[in-house]
């Protein structure tokens, strides 16, 4: 079964480019990884007049495209997609599966906070960790930014080693 831990944090507070570290250490590491990304935006993946736009114009509710090395699927949906219905799209073929988002999920958090954006947005209760510009009073651990390395130990010591027993 895939670990899964959210990272949370207001707008422009380096989530996107932690998670990049973080994902090319545990790599390094020789761990397998997935990343999932809620945004808040439409999601327009395909091109005007492509075959696979075709499809969808034509009507068809999902499109699969597959290449040698990818596989996409564009899918209408009649709602957001929570956490949960992207888990069972990835499924379950990685040790780790890292989430940008999804604040109010059940899962493991890190919170990734600068100082001058605001308090925290979630509860201290809630967090396995938090990476800051600056100290906080929260009971968990804080990494700076250039700590990625020793985050991915506390990750290793914490999620990933029961699933190398």
């Amino acid at each position: 079964m895939s670990a899964v831990i959210s990272f949370v944090g207001r707008s422009n507070s380096g989530k996107t480019t932690l998670l990049e570290s973080l994902i090319g250490e545990l790599k390094r590491r020789g761990h397998s990884v997935a990343a999932i990304k809620h945004s808040v935006h439409d999601l327009e993946l395909d091109h005007p007049g492509k075959d696979s736009w075709r499809f969808a114009e034509a009507g068809s509710d999902a499109v699969v495209l597959g290449s040698p090395k990818k596989v996409a699927l564009i899918k209408r949906v009649d709602r957001e997609a929570t956490l949960e219905d992207l888990l069972k799209l990835i499924g379950d073929d990685y040790e780790l599966i890292l989430v940008e988002g999804f604040k109010d999920s059940n899962t493991t958090k890190i919170e990734v906070h600068r100082e001058g954006l605001g308090g925290l947005v979630c509860s201290p209760k809630e967090l396995f960790a938090v990476i800051t510009d600056e100290p906080l009073n929260v009971p968990v651990p804080q990494f700076s930014f250039d700590q990625s390395v020793e985050l991915v130990d506390l990750i290793e010591q914490r999620f990933l080693a029961l699933a190398k027993v």
